[in-house]
């Protein structure tokens, strides 16, 4: 940026004896004078809405005008405004999130009231259509497993034996109408005399032979019922 340089020492000029002609203030001095003021007025800024080009440097402490929150202009932008520009990130009501630094954020930020948020808990989006997830701050859920009501599929291993039937003939001549001989029964033939005994058919029901086992999977427990997590600080705006 050019400082305005002046070209001639008028003030010399008075100090000169009469008659000579350097102590006579030419157009041309003035001319240069002119252009000189010129120049260097050009290079200067505007103090009403200036327009600076270069590299500008402001003084420590310089003191402007904030402009308005939201403001997308090219105008400086001071301190005031920026933290304006951040508080508006963070209404009252958003939460802070941080993986490593546990620090509240009204000393990291420099502006809100912060509270410690969500201890123990995953956030989960608002639902309208679903019960437990209609209002904001719902809570529920469980660490730990709980068995929900469900069916078992049982499988049966062995060999199956219900009522059945066994056909018994037997040539005992000797054998009478409602005789017990090892659990066999046999009816005479009434036309027969002392013949051999026709055979009938005798009842019996079985006892199965094997084992049922009930399939069951899963796991039980405290804090067996959580979801994939990793946790971080999370803070929520209060004021």
């Amino acid at each position: 940026m050019s400082d305005y340089t002046k070209s001639t020492n008028f003030a010399t000029k008075d100090n000169l004896s009469s008659g000579n002609p350097l102590k006579i203030v030419k157009g041309t001095e003035i001319d240069t004078e002119f252009n000189n003021i010129a120049t260097a007025v050009a290079t200067k800024a505007d103090l009403a809405s200036p327009t600076f080009t270069g590299t500008p440097t402001l003084p420590t402490g310089t003191i402007a005008v904030t402009q308005s929150s939201g403001s997308n202009t090219t105008t400086i932008a001071t301190t005031a405004f920026v933290q304006a520009a951040i508080a508006l990130l963070y209404p009252v009501g958003s939460v802070y999130t941080n993986a490593s630094v546990s620090t509240n954020p009204a000393t990291l930020l420099g502006f809100g009231t912060w509270t410690a948020f969500g201890a123990g808990r995953v956030p989960v989006g608002f639902d309208s259509g679903n019960a437990l997830f209609d209002s904001a701050e719902e809570t529920g859920g469980s660490a730990d497993a709980i068995t929900v009501s469900h069916t078992h599929t049982a499988t049966f291993t062995g060999t199956a034996m219900g009522t059945h039937r066994h056909n018994v003939g037997s040539n005992d001549s000797t054998a009478q109408a409602g005789s017990d001989a090892g659990n066999q029964e046999f009816v005479r033939d009434s036309g027969a005399g002392n013949g051999p005994a026709t055979y009938t058919n005798y009842e019996s029901a079985g006892t199965p032979a094997g084992s049922i086992s009930v399939a069951s999977a899963g796991s039980s427990g405290t804090n067996a019922n959580y979801q994939p997590y990793i946790t971080v600080y999370m803070w929520k705006r209060t004021a």
